[in-house]
């Protein structure tokens, strides 16, 4: 497992699997904003790509995101589109609704950096969200990331076009614990 100061990143369990689903994905708005496509529902016992890993999928890594204290799950983590060659990876995270608030975000992202930076030796962390999510942007901000710029209504989501903010961090500018 990768620890951060409250939260644990590990590897998806399939009892995990149910609380994600109910959770993040049973939520027609929350997953219009966190997702790329159209929300759709996700049917229990599905292989659906967003809950169950792949082994074989080298270009992603996903991760189930739980408190230090207590092991409880409180959402989901990834390192995704990953660029060996440009040596660059994209940051998603997801928290489930009771776990909001509390700083994991901030947390996650760091131990992701940590993992990318260190682990992987990636040059090049991105991401990328609606122009709306202060928290998402807290996170990556405190963590060192760099606005490049703002993808005008690129976002499709729930009716309306939204603006994305481009978020960056390389390698050499990142400082481990940066977190604020």
């Amino acid at each position: 497992m990768l620890r951060g100061s409250k939260v644990g990143l590990r590897a998806r369990h399939e009892e995990d699997v149910p609380v994600l689903r109910t959770e993040l994905y049973d939520d027609v708005v929350n997953a219009s904003r966190a997702d790329g496509g159209p929300w759709r529902p996700i049917t229990p016992g599905s292989k659906d790509r967003r809950l169950v890993v792949d082994d074989e999928e080298q270009r992603i890594v996903p991760f189930s995101v739980v408190e230090l204290e207590g092991d409880s799950l409180v959402g989901i983590a990834s390192l995704w589109d990953i660029d060996n060659h440009h040596r660059s990876a994209h940051i998603g995270i997801g928290l489930v609704p009771s776990a909001r608030g509390k700083g994991y975000g901030t947390d996650v992202v760091a131990v992701l950096c940590d993992y990318g930076f260190v682990v992987r030796g990636l040059q090049r962390l991105q991401i990328e969200t609606l122009s709306d999510n202060g928290a998402m942007l807290r996170s990556a901000e405190r963590n060192g990331f760099v606005r490049e710029g703002v993808l005008r209504s690129a976002a499709w989501v729930m009716g309306e076009f939204m603006d994305e903010v481009v978020l960056g961090l390389l390698a050499r500018d990142w400082k481990r614990d940066s977190k604020g």
